[in-house]
């Protein structure tokens, strides 16, 4: 999957230039959205499909400073996905150095319009196998064991 790219806007700073705590959860969600679109799955097509999918969980571990004018690249990797929960999990680095500026998680669930809780499996196994491709493609790159 393509790593997500993205340059520090003036506002997402503080006076120091630093990067406010909060902008890196939206950068998830940047993320997360541009990985759903890229395997053919946005959230667009999905609600149409009748499946949405909430956050149920996010946390953010920050590493080390992010400063406005910096281009940082976001990694999404599927690390949990069984058709009725999905873990992205994110990586964030400086695209000129490499180096680590925060790692996190967001956890989901799988509902029907209506609030039920779903399996993607069966409401639309196109995008049940979508994710586990991925989930598999990101295994093998970091050598987990499947």
């Amino acid at each position: 999957m393509q790593e997500y790219t993205r340059k520090v806007q003036y506002y997402e700073t503080d006076q120091m230039a630093i990067v406010h705590h909060s902008n890196y959860i939206r950068w998830f969600e940047e993320a997360r959205v541009s990985f759903l679109e890229q395997i053919g799955f946005g959230y667009h097509e999905t609600e149409q499909l009748g499946i949405i999918s909430p956050v149920t969980g996010i946390s953010c571990d920050y590493i080390s400073m992010t400063r406005f004018g910096e281009t940082v690249v976001i990694k999404p990797i599927v690390r949990e996905f069984n058709g009725i929960r999905l873990m992205i999990h994110y990586e964030i680095r400086d695209e000129a150095s490499g180096t680590l500026r925060a790692i996190g998680e967001s956890r989901h669930c799988f509902l029907s319009p209506e609030g039920r809780p779903i399996s993607v499996k069966k409401a639309c196994p196109a995008y049940y196998e979508a994710i586990r491709q991925e989930m598999e493609k990101d295994s093998n790159e970091e050598g987990i064991p499947e």
